[in-house]
């Protein structure tokens, strides 16, 4: 079985979004066997619509359609297709109760344009929308599946995966499951990785692994079929296990885990209580914390200072100390932690200072930025990076290593 996926609005040909659709279908798709062979970007036009299908139909057994679901009239694709392969469009009941619903619960007025989002093809298999309004659907004509799906990605994804694979599964007659687990790495770049890994890529057949970076993080997908989940972990075991071997030092976490999260996982598990001083991240640090469910547990508060006036004044931090070694160094790094920590009564404190660019900042070039980890009564541990990405993006790797060193702490 062969696919095609047709992403379809404007704001995808004028680079207003990124078009992260495809790419997660594809690797969806990927995983139980069809082949992507074409990926299709059109606008909100319904005369290039139709020459896209025309082309697709000669080319591929399944056409996957992301966007023009919604309620405006630029919203045009199921029209378009329906009038294309010769199907009525009719009201779904239970979209529209939902829609009603929606507006009910939220106090807003729902428009007559709304109702549109209830339209369905006849004799459509309904893909039920649990995170937005439109329903997905899909339909078999001439031998070729079509599949309708949101534009948004938060109600695309979770319909793809929970609602349009098992039936991709169902058509195709599979009876395999596809089971994958994924590492996440931090502190090494994904050539580097791949490279040690070398000899397990070469030989994979089942389980896979496909390498994968990320803007957070480097991954390894390990994706097994089998009659089973149980069977299917069992054979992606010894290859997890061998990877861990060779680069298990760089994994931070697993699956759906990030940095910031693994971090909170362990701060609560060890009932440790944390708080920051930060400088060149301005609160970026605290701020990852605290997108994280049940961290108020945990973070106790923190402070942001700035510049040398700010780091004496509320954190007690020597000015000779900073006289003799300067605002980016590990001695100012660590200085941070430890007077954070004691300053909020906490059993952690970090510390981050640097030069964010794109100058150079306290004599010390663009990129340089020192981590300072005070834990318990411990020395605290200092760590020193030579980034050279744009300001926020250096800003950004800062974070994310304070988050990983952080991990690495809590993990010894």
């Amino acid at each position: 079985m062969k696919a095609e996926i047709i992403a379809i609005g404007s704001e995808l040909l004028l680079g207003q979004i990124t078009n992260t659709n495809a790419k997660f279908i594809a690797t969806e798709l990927a995983e139980i066997g069809i082949d992507v062979y074409y990926q299709t970007v059109v606008g909100d036009n319904s005369q290039r619509l139709n020459e896209v299908l025309e082309i697709a139909q000669k080319r591929a057994d399944v056409l996957i359609f992301t966007g023009g679901l919604g309620p405006t009239k630029d919203d045009m694709t199921k029209e378009s297709i329906a009038k294309c392969i010769g199907t009525r469009l009719v009201s779904n009941g239970e979209a529209l109760t939902y829609i009603e619903d929606y507006f009910k619960r939220t106090g807003r007025v729902m428009t007559e344009n709304n109702k549109k989002q209830a339209l369905v093809f006849e004799d459509a298999t309904i893909l039920p929308n649990r995170h937005g309004m439109a329903p997905g659907m899909a339909i078999e004509k001439k031998a070729i599946r079509y599949i309708l799906l949101p534009g948004p990605p938060h109600e695309m994804e979770p319909m793809f995966r929970d609602e349009a694979i098992p039936y991709l599964l169902g058509v195709t007659g599979k009876k395999e499951v596809i089971v994958s687990r994924v590492l996440k790495f931090y502190g090494i770049g994904e050539a580097e990785l791949e490279f040690r890994i070398q000899h397990i890529l070469d030989k994979q057949s089942n389980p896979t692994v496909a390498p994968l970076a990320t803007r957070e993080a480097v991954t390894l997908r390990l994706t097994a079929k089998a009659l089973s989940k149980a069977e299917g972990l069992k054979l992606i075991e010894p290859v997890e296990k061998e990877i861990r071997a060779i680069v298990g030092d760089f994994i931070f976490g697993i699956d759906d885990d990030t940095l910031a999260s693994k971090a909170v996982d362990l701060l609560l598990a060890n009932q440790f209580s944390i708080t920051a001083a930060e400088s060149l991240t301005a609160g970026l640090f605290m701020a990852e914390l605290a997108g994280e469910p049940g961290i108020s547990d945990s973070l106790k508060g923190g402070v942001v200072v700035y510049n040398e006036e700010t780091k004496i004044k509320h954190l007690d931090i020597s000015a000779n100390l900073l006289s003799e070694y300067g605002v980016v160094s590990e001695e100012c790094a660590a200085a941070l932690a430890v007077n954070a920590k004691r300053k909020f009564d906490t059993d952690i404190g970090v510390g981050l200072t640097g030069a964010a660019g794109p100058e150079s900042h306290g004599g010390q070039a663009a990129g340089t930025v020192w981590i300072g980890i005070a834990i318990g009564e411990s020395t605290p541990h200092t760590y020193k990076l030579l980034l050279s990405g744009t300001r926020n993006s250096n800003r950004q790797r800062a974070v994310n290593f304070a988050l990983y060193y952080l991990i690495k702490q809590l993990h010894t």
